[in-house]
């Protein structure tokens, strides 16, 4: 077992190379960032050492960024003795098929199960306490709350906030926290970072993946784990529903030059008729968004609440995190999100609106 690093021996860390994670997040996010993730450890690591019950919540529905990271942490608080809990809000309760692999699944805990007042409680990659679902009464109980999240519009709910809109990932930060706890990486440490990592960059694809970004994936891929099976389960594979379902929705995509918008939609019968979930469906804004007459790509899905999730992305000339966040919604400046309870059109027709007033970025 790793000594826990005393709380008194927390300033004189090993200050890390130029270019790994924390030097990264320093550099580029400011000092306030790296200060609250200094409290954030702080309050960590008194939890571990006093014994104290702690719960790690991915946002509902959880992405491999997301749930990566909460197990990520929780590995690492094992090895310092403590029995932190892993927890979201699904239903049913099931890790999505595409992240069944990741180690550490015996941590994960329902959330009927999960202690009704957790002296800590960690969120992972969540912009908002309602991005909890069910878990968000719970955090609200917990004595102290810690929020880890890069997502530009998250709403700074916690008692100690640690945001940088800077980071490629949520996982990414979650090395700057374990590397300061003083956890070496093996490699299911690595297996749930990697995950996170590829799944935020689009496997390496997206603007935000930096010199850095590279660095950690090198630093990862040194302890052994299988890149490419993990990148493939992530991205690259899908029941045979998946591929006719997909046929459908590129089928009924509309183009429409006047709003420089690309857009599908996936009603809740078309999932249940092909035998899929939510999750498994993820991956087709990533299709649409390759349109090259639509600067904005739009997939509405909706679920058994008769609820849109809608996803959207920006090729970079639109700020789609502050459309999101105009509509409830939230996210990054090229990949947002939000949800409607209106009808599908009613839906299109505010997101075309707030579409119009976005001013263009620069390219």
């Amino acid at each position: 077992m790793t000594d826990v690093t005393s709380l008194a021996d927390l300033s004189l860390l090993p200050v890390p190379e130029a270019g790994d994670a924390t030097a990264r997040t320093q550099a580029e996010s400011g000092d306030a960032v790296g200060e609250q993730r200094n409290r954030a450890v702080e309050a960590i690591l008194s939890a571990v050492q006093g014994g104290e019950s702690i719960l790690l919540v991915a946002h509902v529905d959880p992405d491999g960024d997301s749930l990566g990271s909460a197990i990520a942490l929780g590995l690492a608080l094992r090895t310092l003795g403590s029995r932190a809990s892993v927890s979201f809000d699904s239903d049913p309760f099931v890790v999505p098929r595409s992240l069944t692999f990741l180690p550490g699944q015996d941590l994960l805990v329902p959330p009927a199960l999960v202690p009704a007042t957790p002296d800590l409680v960690v969120t992972l990659d969540a912009g908002s306490l309602g991005r909890l679902g069910a878990l968000g009464r719970v955090a609200t109980r917990a004595r102290r709350m810690v929020v880890i999240d890069h997502h530009a519009s998250n709403t700074r709910f916690g008692d100690i906030n640690v945001i940088d809109a800077d980071a490629a990932s949520t996982s990414v930060m979650i090395t700057d926290v374990i590397d300061a706890l003083g956890v070496e990486l093996d490699h299911d440490l690595a297996v749930a970072i990697y995950t996170g990592l590829v799944t935020d960059t689009g496997s390496f694809r997206y603007a935000a993946t930096t010199p850095a970004v590279h660095q950690l994936a090198a630093r990862l891929l040194a302890t052994g784990i299988r890149h490419d099976l993990i990148t493939r389960t992530v991205w690259d594979t899908h029941r045979f529903g998946y591929l006719r379902l997909l046929g459908e929705l590129l089928g009924r995509a509309r183009l429409e030059p006047e709003h420089d918008l690309v857009w599908t939609w996936c009603a809740f019968p078309d999932l249940t008729r092909a035998g899929l979930t939510l999750d498994e469906i993820e991956g087709v804004i990533d299709i649409v968004r390759t349109t090259a007459e639509a600067e904005v790509a739009v997939v509405c899905k909706q679920g058994a609440d008769e609820v849109w999730r809608v996803s959207v992305r920006s090729k970079g000339a639109v700020d789609v995190g502050a459309v999101c966040t105009e509509l409830g919604g939230g996210g990054h400046r090229f990949a947002a999100g939000l949800t409607s309870s209106n009808p599908l059109e009613q839906t299109l027709d505010s997101l075309r609106d707030a579409l119009v007033r976005a001013p263009r970025l620069p390219v």
